[in-house]
């Protein structure tokens, strides 16, 4: 039987127009948190099938931009102020093309990466961290001072580390799961904000 969460999500997903029931964890987070605000420059790392762009364009209005970055294409959305490339975030090649597509620095960098699971916990848990990791390089080059972070990760051994590594960049750092995601699920998403 499919888990009761991830079919109410799917469900309110396609009723309401989203890509993917991820667009609801987004939703959630920002409200809890006020991540995304009008206007905000926001980049989405592994942003297929689009549900993460759709929800930070609802946040960013006309006057935003939001740019979505993964190694698959992404479907275009209907907004001039929604931007999509295609790379790999791991890549230097792909960094360098997102700096130059930026306006300016963002102010807003979420990750939902995930790497391919292996059903190996650790070598899972490891992946994301690794990938959590990228995202925080790409922060250090392209987020504004003050700026904000969402990182998807697996629960671990690793994760207290990279919590720590977080606190020393970030004013504001809290591990938070929503609603949207199932209870059993060890994805859980790291708030950072206040970029030194």
């Amino acid at each position: 039987m499919r888990d009761r969460t991830r079919e109410h999500f799917y469900r309110m997903a396609k009723r309401e127009g989203y890509r993917s029931r991820a667009s609801y964890k987004l939703k959630q987070l920002n409200k809890k948190y006020r991540l995304i605000r009008r206007g905000d420059v926001v980049v989405d790392l592994g942003a297929a099938p689009g549900g993460w762009l759709q929800v930070a364009r609802e946040a960013v209005g006309e006057k935003g931009l939001v740019l979505g970055v993964d190694v698959q294409p992404i479907e275009k959305l209907p907004f001039e102020n929604v931007v999509t490339l295609v790379g790999d975030v791991t890549d230097e090649k792909t960094l360098e093309l997102l700096l130059h597509t930026l306006p300016k620095p963002a102010d807003v960098l979420l990750s939902d990466l995930s790497p391919k699971i292996t059903g190996v916990w650790d070598v899972d848990h490891e992946r994301s961290i690794e990938l959590a990791r990228c995202a925080l390089r790409t922060a250090r080059r392209i987020l504004s001072h003050g700026g904000k972070m969402l990182i998807k990760v697996f629960q671990g051994r690793l994760l207290a580390d990279f919590i720590k590594e977080l606190k020393a960049e970030f004013d504001f750092v809290k591990v938070s799961k929503p609603e949207a995601s199932r209870k059993r699920s060890a994805e859980v998403y790291i708030v950072a904000t206040g970029k030194k």
